[in-house]
């Protein structure tokens, strides 16, 4: 039998698939360890006004914390940088300055990692990867800033600095962080690595030397120094999108993922269900008393751990039938990480044991949420 030779042209070849090509692709997916990096979830709101202080705010996923440092308004922004594929950023305006910060003044907008999902860092043993963050960042404040990663478990910590050099201009930071030899990370669902990227520093995190290796029981003064102040003017806004953090030495090109895929991993730390129209339907249940409706709810996702209720005032939602408004808040009731009862009080007779069911109350501000944030 003959053979026959097929020769592939140079332009032929590249357009062929081979297993070196379906590798390289496959190391591409997934490579990004962050979640909503590109800032394109927003359940809490897109806006979040007067912020003085620390917890999550808009943006899914990236907490601001806050310490004396002024007052903010936090929003999911569409200012980006052109022509990369992004949508949205998160934005940090002052609407009250600090020029003059305390010892202890702190600012720093935080990403919080589990354990369990790091293993593949080899943090802790002697073939420990490096990783590397990429970021765009956008501020009306020029000069130094400080990215640090802080490892929860073992109290060890390591920052890098970054230059913002041209005011109101979208630039993209790439920061490698050398592999950690010493300190495994948990293996579990709780917090055990912070990315944070300071914004503002009072003394007692900037008075020493940038810690710029890993290592333990570091001084705090040690985490910040040379931190800029973006609190030091109602003119000053902080603006980043495009946050990845992968293995390796090198920074490679954004990974975009579906809206959708983005969400679910969101909905692992916080699900929220907002009503679209003004009786929008919650859920179904029983009347366990004659003024008290038990509403069941499955969540989308496995929760991270079992949640806390979080809701809007008590007149938004309804109880059908009688159709009456709630008298109290709702209360959770055997909840776990794949669903949840709520327990809902009315001003009206109910039939004991007949079928309820919840809705919004002539309204679109009803919501309930579900908090499981590391």
């Amino acid at each position: 039998m003959s053979r026959t030779t097929i020769k592939l042209s140079a332009r032929d070849y590249n357009k062929a698939i081979s297993p070196d090509k379906l590798n390289a692709q496959a190391q591409r997916t997934n490579k990004n360890t962050v979640i909503n990096g590109a800032m394109t979830v927003a359940q809490r709101g897109t806006s979040s006004a007067s912020v003085t202080s620390s917890g999550y705010q808009t943006v899914d996923r990236f907490r601001p914390s806050i310490g004396t440092a002024g007052t903010w308004t936090i929003t999911q922004a569409t200012d980006v940088p052109t022509g990369y594929g992004f949508a949205n950023s998160l934005k940090f305006d002052c609407t009250t300055a600090n020029g003059s910060l305390s010892a202890g003044s702190d600012m720093a907008l935080q990403y919080r990692y589990e354990g369990q999902d790091l293993q593949n860092l080899r943090k802790g043993t002697s073939s420990a990867f490096s990783v590397t963050i990429s970021f765009w960042v956008k501020s009306t404040k020029t000069g130094t800033f400080i990215c640090e990663l802080k490892d929860d478990d073992n109290s060890r910590q390591i920052s890098k600095a970054y230059t913002v050099s041209t005011t109101n201009t979208w630039e993209k930071k790439e920061l490698t962080f050398p592999g950690d030899t010493s300190g495994a990370l948990d293996d579990d669902n709780a917090k055990s690595l912070t990315i944070l990227w300071w914004q503002v520093a009072g003394t007692n995190f900037t008075s020493g030397t940038l810690n710029t290796s890993w290592a333990g029981s570091v001084s705090a003064t040690n985490r910040a120094v040379g931190q800029v102040n973006i609190a030091d003017s109602t003119s000053n806004d902080w603006l980043i999108t495009g946050v990845q953090l992968e293995v390796g030495d090198k920074a490679t090109e954004f990974e975009h993922e579906p809206i959708g895929t983005t969400l679910a991993k969101c909905q692992r730390y916080y699900t929220r269900f907002q009503a679209t129209s003004a009786y929008s339907y919650y859920g179904s249940g029983v009347s366990s008393a004659t003024t008290t409706a038990r509403i069941f709810k499955s969540f989308p996702v496995e929760m991270n751990h079992v949640p806390v209720l979080e809701q809007s005032a008590n007149n938004t939602w309804n109880i059908y039938p009688p159709g009456a408004g709630f008298t109290a808040d709702a209360t959770i009731n055997n909840a776990s990480v794949w669903g949840s009862a709520i327990n809902c009080t009315t001003g009206a007779t109910q039939t004991a044991n007949g079928a309820s069911h919840c809705t919004a109350n002539n309204t679109t501000t009803a919501f309930f949420a579900f908090e499981s944030e590391i």
